[in-house]
């Protein structure tokens, strides 16, 4: 198989047409250049270049092979360029896991701001719940996770990206809908759709919990995973909710969001989670983009935390 310099002293030879230019271009004798196209011509059992009394000619076997060995030359030399700005972390590829939540506001920001500042990283983006998300980054299959604090996991670091007011959710027709705030005491006697305890353990265990601290019990409880579904129905007559205020973002118009009435309503937490151990260059380029730009990212979240600290 013929050598990647034998083709560089191929094409120069035959855009110069002329031995002493090219050697002259290539920083190199003449007499090696010549060796290097006549191993070449070995190589590949055929004639490349005529050489007699007129100068240097390309004969039809070189004409044919001039394209494909710039070609050759261009791909080796991109393949190189490419593999020496994955190593410096100015392209690869990042994958971010996100919750559902999270694509109502942060996620939409966070992708809009990579894109823009670093188009050349691609993103691979995977939904899954908080819990998935963190054995995900434990085992290396993940690299970002916009996720629900899920205590404190092993081998992560984290930061708060938003911190939102729980809101009350009930059907618009609902006497209690013309409330401006409502009483958590208000919903006792109503029955209850909120998250399951294993999918959505955060948001289960803030709301539950939050009903045990009031001393409330609700009439029933029904566990659904994602929010919208929630609001569907909630729409429908069956219950109210607690929900994020993202799910502003989401609102039926059979259903009706309106604050709680209390002197430190709760709020729901999510955070930005990765490995201390950064074996992905893209993702370490990532992070030092949003602890310089941390700001532009959090425009109109409400509570935005500390850039990431590595």
């Amino acid at each position: 198989m013929f050598e990647f310099n034998q083709l560089r002293c191929f094409v120069a030879v035959a855009e110069e047409l002329h031995f002493h230019r090219a050697a002259a271009r290539l920083n190199m004798t003449q007499p090696p250049l010549s060796r290097q196209i006549q191993a070449l011509e070995h190589r590949l059992g055929a004639v490349l270049l005529w050489r007699d009394s007129r100068g240097v000619r390309l004969t039809p076997a070189g004409q044919a092979f001039l394209e494909d060995a710039r070609r050759l030359l261009r791909l080796a030399e991109g393949a190189a360029l490419q593999v020496r700005r994955v190593a410096r972390g100015q392209s690869g590829e990042v994958r971010i896991g996100f919750t559902a939540a999270s694509s109502y506001g942060v996620l939409p920001r966070l992708v809009g701001l990579l894109r823009t500042r670093l188009p050349e990283i691609t993103l691979t983006l995977r939904e899954a719940v908080s819990q998935e998300q963190v054995q995900a980054l434990q085992a290396g299959r993940l690299d970002l996770g916009l996720l629900r604090p899920v205590g404190r996991p092993a081998g992560l670091l984290s930061t708060r990206v938003q911190r939102e007011a729980l809101l009350v959710a009930l059907p618009r027709a609902h006497p209690l809908a013309s409330r401006p705030a409502i009483a958590l005491s208000a919903l006792e006697d109503e029955p209850l759709i909120t998250y399951p305890p294993v999918e959505g353990r955060y948001l289960h265990d803030l709301v539950t919990g939050l009903f045990r601290l009031s001393g409330i019990v609700p009439e029933r409880v029904q566990h659904i995973s994602q929010t919208h579904s929630i609001l569907a129905l909630v729409g429908a007559g069956l219950g109210v909710a607690l929900v994020p205020r993202a799910a502003e973002r989401l609102q039926p118009a059979e259903v009706a969001l309106r604050p709680l009435d209390m002197p430190a309503p709760p709020a729901a937490e999510l955070v930005l989670a990765w490995r201390p151990e950064m074996e992905n260059p893209a993702c370490a380029t990532v992070l030092a983009m949003l602890r310089a730009e941390w700001a532009s990212l959090g425009t109109g979240l409400e509570g935005l935390g500390p850039p990431p600290q590595g």
